[in-house]
């Protein structure tokens, strides 16, 4: 990407995005405080172009009004449009647009947006108003898509095991002598434990909304009402500082048992040991590598287990840019794929969580509620779902791009595209993430309030998990018979008698009937 001369005594106009909420940011370098002008807007394209939810656009609201403060206490000129401002054109170009009607000859200088979406419309928009665009590469990541690209070339399989191991050498994260601490580069089969009731869980830190947050909740209300979500309690910090003591709150009281339940679940306990921290990193109030060094930290003084910090430092340095790396790699066209040529539609529930299912009913309510919900959650509970079910994996993907604070498509759609809903057909992981009853039996306490029972297979009253998980490797058998990972499951399946296979698949026809009316 073309480097600004920012010596030329030309005037630049530095547009900051929702998630760019970083002094350290590529676009903020090198620039002259006293002539270059600093553009930040809230516009309804970028508000609505899914159903987001309100938590998730009062928090990053809120966060760029304290941010455009901060900025101009520290010396910047700061031109912030807010989204009942008159004259606000409702959309970004729109408002550069009206910025550079007032200084012509400026340049336009932004850090590259983590949506493909946006990245294209604003270089169509500097192609067709013949304007000079400086769009840099992003800083706050590791691993640039030019690196990505020279690593991912030649390889059979993208597994993120090894760019994991890769990143962990470059920056040092959990490394001794060159070796990985401890002896081993991944504890992850230490962090399966289910939770029992009685355990000490600790609760993120909760921020009380300020003045300013006060008038943007007032805000989002009155303008998106009919967004997904509960607006209040709002409890997200939404400054850097707010940011800092959420991590400070994370490390010293919900690190040590971060390893350990990770994939827990438990009906009535929303955050468990997790951090919570995503929307304030994808947001740009902290910096990955500070979060990292932090739970780095934390081991080191004997305040963490390593299988804490590991699996937490893996989630950062290792799956975060991962994922990022897949989806620039593969787009556009990404959000397409359907391996599977599911059609269904997203069954209403998801929007309101009124299904008997108590795992669903759980994670869809506290999605509502929250704007939140853990890994396990979002892949072997809503996610495996619907993969289970033949839903549309567009539709699934808007879902999740709408409903969490912490998603932004570099980072959702391959979590969902290809890791739960297997929809690249393996480009990103090794197998679909299908599972019967039995794994959320094992790692939650969902299934003994449920009105369905998981030990039943078939018939009335049967866990509609199990019979959808028999139903879904059937009638994709001709995709997934052959993968080495699903090859014992289908020999399972071959061994059943004709009669338990119908009695499978006949469940499941009843069970899909009535959800989809079909």
């Amino acid at each position: 990407m073309p480097t600004c001369d920012d010596e030329s005594g030309e005037r630049n106009l530095i547009l900051i995005l929702g998630d760019q909420l970083s002094r350290n940011i590529a676009s903020l370098q090198q620039a002259d405080r006293s002539r270059d002008i600093v553009l930040m807007a809230e516009v309804a394209e970028e508000a609505g172009y899914v159903q987001h939810h309100k938590k998730k656009i009062a928090f990053l609201f809120s966060a760029m009004r304290h941010f455009a403060l901060e900025l101009q206490a520290n010396g910047w000129q700061v031109r912030y449009v807010q989204l009942d401002d008159p004259e606000n054109s409702g959309s970004l170009t729109g408002e550069i647009d009206r910025l550079r009607a007032e200084h012509p000859t400026a340049r336009v200088v932004v850090t590259e947006p983590g949506e493909y979406r946006l990245k294209s419309a604003l270089l169509d928009w500097a192609e067709e108003a013949g304007a000079a665009l400086d769009m840099r590469q992003d800083s706050r990541f590791l691993c640039s898509h030019e690196r990505f690209r020279t690593w991912a070339e030649g390889r059979k399989q993208l597994r993120m095991e090894y760019f994991y191991r890769e990143m962990r050498r470059e920056t040092g994260l959990l490394m001794a002598g060159g070796l990985p601490v401890g002896g081993k580069w991944n504890f992850d089969h230490e962090n399966r434990k289910s939770a029992e009731g009685g355990l000490f869980l600790p609760r993120p830190l909760e921020t009380r909304p300020d003045a300013i947050t006060e008038e943007v909740l007032e805000l989002v209300e009155a303008r998106f009402g009919n967004h997904f979500g509960s607006l209040r309690p709002f409890w997200f910090a939404v400054t850097r500082d707010g940011a800092l003591q959420a991590l400070e709150n994370f490390v010293k009281l919900a690190l040590p048992g971060f390893g350990d339940y990770q994939d827990a679940m438990l009906e009535g306990e929303r955050f468990l040991y997790h951090s919570v921290l995503s929307q304030y990193i994808n947001a740009g109030l902290l910096e990955p590598l500070e979060v990292c060094r932090r739970v780095e930290r934390a081991f080191y003084e004997g305040h963490a287990p390593l299988n804490a910090a590991e699996g937490f430092i893996r989630q950062i340095i290792g799956w975060r840019e991962f994922v990022r790396g897949i989806y620039w790699l593969n787009m556009p066209g990404y959000t397409a794929q359907n391996f599977f040529e599911a059609s269904r539609p997203l069954p209403g529930f998801y929007w309101t969580g009124e299904t008997d299912m108590a795992c669903l009913a759980a994670a869809i309510a506290q999605t509502r509620d929250e704007a939140y919900a853990h890994h396990i959650q979002r892949l072997m509970v809503t996610g495996n779902f619907a993969m289970l079910a033949g839903v549309d994996p567009r539709e699934v993907h808007e879902w999740y791009l709408a409903v969490y604070a912490d998603a932004y498509e570099w980072v959702e759609a391959p979590n969902v595209i290809g890791m739960s809903q297997f929809a690249d057909g393996g480009l990103l992981g090794s197998k679909p993430y299908a599972a019967s009853g039995n794994y959320i039996n094992k790692m939650s306490d969902h299934c003994a309030g449920c009105i369905y029972e998981v030990k039943r297979k078939t018939g009335a009253g049967a866990c509609p998990f199990n019979p959808l998980y028999w139903d879904f490797l059937a009638r994709n058998a001709d995709k997934l018979r052959e993968n080495p990972r699903l090859r014992q499951v289908y020999r399972t399946w071959d061994r059943m008698s004709t009669g338990q296979q119908v009695k499978y698949r006949e469940t499941a026809r009843q069970i899909l009937g009535r959800l989809f009316e079909e």
